[in-house]
């Protein structure tokens, strides 16, 4: 006598372990995979090439730009102290580049079979963890490197401890932007790790340019203080990836998939070299942030008044763009006192960059032509209505500047100033890329010169306005 047929209700009932999942899907892969181990291990060799020689090249040039006569002498202390101050600002923008990514992400497909099922999560997301682990210690190690001989260090050992701070620190960031991706919503302690840093670099920042204003140089240490830099760090990235490996559970969906859109979104902008794919995104977060406004009242007059004071209004709701612009100040001063000699090629720059920060009316003025025809008026009407506070924010910032530049010919700091306002108009003003434009066949590849023309509307004429001051400031 024989058995009956299992059926459905007889199969076992269970919830496949996370190794499972990986190796099905892996398997899968498989089967649309073209490329073999040689071709991995060839593109791997050619970026390792690529960022060990450009990167070494690009350490040299700035070393003998540091000793060159053009940008002038400085006083040790002061650059090093600088040095310190953006190492702190570049730690704060980092953490708030990991919290907006994830760190921990997942395509679509991924959010469609996996994190949708009952699949145990921790063990899931553990490896990727490893790599970015991993990943993260290489590249602060290598960048710790790059600023220790930047420093002129030169020894092995010191290299070495370099590296290991780097490391360390770097890895202690990411586990912690994990812990708080994993946390609940409304926790301070993530804001407070990105803020400290950066006042902290303000901080330093201002009482450097004090002192170096005053005529007081500051001391520079004798030595790097790795060691200590590695006593600290290391065991806080070790405590850091515990931490996080326990959050592991609880880095829901939500997550997971907001820093996706956030990494398409970077890489879509970089093919297709359009960065309004990714500013745009940074904007309609930045506007949801803020949920709620509390509505008040427009002074009565004509329309072009009525306009003018929302577009004020809109930098008192997003205050980070008027921050930055009072930030840029102090770094003008500082680069005054680092590069003496290149003082008056980056106020042109950053003066370019605090009045971008002012756009934001203009640039949603010139890429919405729904918005224009409901507000009425002529096109060029409505645009230079939301120049105003750009221009006004531009002139501002270079009277506040004109100390720390040489004074040239009674013509060009007014020139200037009035074609970096005439840059930040062309940059807002872009109309949508054209992808249908001319290309020109090089030895190095297809090269689209229409697109790239494209692109660079705003940054060209600032490009000629840099080399007018260089040559007549």
């Amino acid at each position: 006598m024989t058995a009956p047929p299992a059926t459905i209700a007889d199969a076992p009932v269970g919830v496949p372990r996370a190794r499972q999942v990986r190796t099905r899907l892996r398997l899968a892969r498989r089967r649309h995979h073209v490329h073999s181990l040689g071709d991995v291990l060839g593109d791997a060799y050619v970026m390792v090439l690529f960022v060990g020689m450009y990167g070494w090249f690009a350490i040299s040039a700035s070393r003998d730009m540091l000793a060159s006569p053009t940008v002038g002498r400085a006083d040790p202390g002061v650059r090093w102290w600088l040095a310190v101050a953006a190492l702190l600002a570049g730690a704060g923008l980092a953490w708030r580049g990991l919290r907006a990514l994830g760190p921990l992400l997942v395509t679509p497909a991924t959010q469609s079979w996996v994190t949708s099922a009952p699949v145990d999560r921790r063990a899931w997301l553990a490896p990727r963890l490893g790599v970015l682990l991993v990943g993260a210690a290489t590249g602060t190690a290598l960048l710790g490197v790059a600023v220790a001989v930047l420093g002129g260090v030169t020894e092995p050992g010191a290299l070495g401890w370099a590296a290991g701070a780097g490391a360390g620190w770097g890895a202690a960031a990411l586990a912690l932007s994990v812990v708080a991706q994993g946390d609940r919503a409304g926790r301070r302690w993530p804001t407070l790790v990105g803020v400290v840093p950066m006042v902290a670099a303000g901080v330093v920042t201002a009482v450097v340019v004090l002192a170096g204003r005053l005529g007081n140089g500051l001391p520079q240490p004798a030595t790097l203080p790795t060691a200590a830099l590695v006593a600290v760090g290391v065991p806080l990235a070790v405590a850091g990836t515990l931490f996080a490996v326990r959050a592991l559970p609880r880095v829901d969906r939500a997550t997971l998939t907001t820093g996706a859109q956030f990494a398409n979104a970077a890489a879509t902008a970089t093919i297709l070299l359009d960065p309004s794919m990714l500013t745009s995104l940074m904007e309609s977060r930045r506007w949801r942030r803020i949920g709620r406004v509390r509505s008040s009242r427009i002074r009565p007059g004509p329309s072009w008044w009525a306009l003018l004071q929302v577009d004020v209004r809109r930098l008192r709701r997003h205050p980070s763009a008027v921050l930055i612009w009072a930030a840029l100040v102090g770094v003008q001063y500082a680069a005054a006192l680092a590069l003496p000699g290149l003082a008056g090629a980056a106020q042109v720059v950053f003066a370019y960059l605090a009045t971008d920060r002012l756009t934001g009316g203009l640039r949603s003025i010139s890429r919405s032509p729904g918005l224009r025809r409901a507000l009425g008026g002529s096109d060029n009407l409505l645009r230079g209505i939301h120049v105003v506070v750009p221009a006004i924010g531009a002139g501002l910032w270079w009277l506040l500047t004109l100390p720390t530049v040489e004074a040239g010919p009674p013509w060009l700091a007014p020139t200037l100033a009035l074609g970096v306002v005439a840059a930040a108009w062309r940059a807002g003003t872009r109309p949508p890329i054209n992808y249908g434009g001319a290309t020109v066949n090089t030895p190095f590849g297809m090269v689209p010169v229409d697109l790239l023309r494209q692109g660079s509307r705003g940054p060209a004429l600032l490009a000629v306005l840099v080399l007018v001051q260089l040559f007549l400031g």
